[in-house]
């Protein structure tokens, strides 16, 4: 009988301690969920399309595939058509604009998380922008996946990937950011308002990852960027870039949406045709995943 008491005791025990460090432990976090495997096997699947210019095959292709993976986490997907006047006269264009599927509850975004999923079109060079225009899709598509299990979250966002950012000759009032200006274009006024910021991701891959914001960035929100990867330390990875750049968030701001260009800047292989899958790494994204939603659940959304 003794033994029998001692067994149960010690069986005892162990339940508590279990059940203790589960509790303790519990479920991960959000931005535990993002995995930058999945991130970077998007990209490789996009890249296999190889150059993906506004009005190509391939782009086509890219938009089923980006199209397609949404849905499967649960996100519902309208193509914003549009046509515009180039250097190389009129290109079709098609923003990709998601919603979360809410079941029977009205979907309110109030956040904006963006990328462009074009390439730069290039008549020399085989370009196939692993980085610019690759790795930003690959993790949009991979935060669409984790947020869309997070329904009360989803309901709050998003989702636009950008046709046309790249300019088809030089940047300039009329040549680039296509998408993203037309998109503004459709939401001033009352739109715009009901969106009370925006994340746009872009060149996020490179592995030797450096995050430069640029110096415009809206203040509020880079510090709070930085405090989310200081709470991951990841904060070396982030840091400003000292000058303005042109990309996606400019349209965004310009309406009124605080939009934060999440971009790492410094790649030589920018527009070369070696932005290829071996200059990306998955820890890359995983740093920028991680963080994007750690500020997302903390600090943009909370």
């Amino acid at each position: 009988m003794n033994n029998r008491i001692a067994i149960a005791f010690a069986a005892a025990v162990l339940l508590f301690f279990f059940a203790t460090s589960v509790t303790k432990s519990g479920p991960p976090k959000i931005w535990e969920e993002f995995s930058g495997e999945k991130a970077f096997a998007h990209v490789q699947r996009l890249v296999d399309f190889g150059p993906r210019p506004a009005g190509s095959t391939a782009i086509e292709k890219s938009r089923d595939y980006i199209s397609d993976q949404l849905r499967r986490s649960g996100w519902q997907v309208t193509r914003q058509a549009f046509s515009d006047d180039t250097p190389r006269g009129k290109i079709p264009f098609i923003n990709l604009i998601a919603q979360f599927s809410a079941r029977g509850k009205a979907a309110s975004p109030s956040f904006l998380l963006c990328s462009h999923y074009d390439t730069k079109m290039f008549d020399t060079i085989r370009f196939v922008g692993a980085n610019d225009g690759g790795s930003s899709t690959g993790l949009l598509l991979e935060l669409a996946r984790v947020i869309g299990q997070h329904p009360n979250l989803a309901r709050k966002i998003e989702l636009v990937f950008f046709d046309g950012e790249e300019a088809v000759e030089q940047f300039s009032q009329a040549d680039g950011l296509y998408g993203s200006r037309y998109f503004a274009r459709q939401l001033q006024g009352a739109g715009a308002k009901q969106f009370r910021g925006g994340l746009l991701f872009d060149m996020v891959g490179d592995r030797s990852l450096g995050i430069t914001l640029p110096a415009d960035s809206p203040a509020e929100m880079a510090r709070d960027i930085f405090a989310a990867a200081e709470a991951l330390k990841l904060r070396s990875y982030f840091t400003y870039l000292g000058r303005e750049l042109i990309d996606d968030h400019v349209p965004l701001n310009a309406i009124g949406i605080p939009t934060l260009d999440i971009i790492d800047f410094d790649f030589p292989w920018w527009h070369t045709g070696d932005d290829t899958m071996d200059k990306i790494s998955a820890q890359s994204l995983q740093t920028v995943g991680s963080v994007a939603l750690y500020y997302l659940s903390q600090f943009a959304l909370k």
